[in-house]
């Protein structure tokens, strides 16, 4: 059954280099595999792949999500900052606001993009 193996997101991108030096630059993340045309990074439990695609940033709802204690959650969101990234905000029933991080359901979040528009996400649940 497939819910029985973990699963890995796949991103595109149309300029893989400018896509590593946001991944491992401003994100941290050490590849682990090239392969298929792209890079394997490996996260938590799981892995993400970025491959080269002309349909780079075509998705226009969130690609990636990373859970995050509410612990550890006002400390990443001071690196993210801390590495240039700029969180987005919209309009939506529910969410308050305050500096970029929306609050709703007794959950945290925030929202950005990559270099081709591939939406991410990080937050936490109640």
């Amino acid at each position: 059954m497939l819910s029985d193996h973990t699963p890995s997101t796949t991103l595109a991108t149309a300029d893989p280099q400018r896509s590593r030096a946001f991944y491992e630059g401003v994100l941290g993340f050490e590849p682990s595999e090239e392969s298929g045309g792209g890079v394997f990074y490996r996260a938590g439990n799981g892995s993400f792949f970025v491959y080269e695609s002309s349909f780079a940033g075509t998705n226009q709802a969130t690609s990636m999500s990373f859970e995050l204690s509410p612990e550890t959650f006002d400390q990443e969101i001071d690196a993210l900052r801390g590495a240039g990234v700029a969180f987005d905000t919209f309009e939506m029933e529910g969410i308050a606001w305050e500096g970029g991080v929306a609050s709703f359901d007794g959950m945290r979040g925030v929202w950005f993009k990559d270099p081709d528009g591939n939406i991410l996400n990080v937050g936490t649940r109640p």
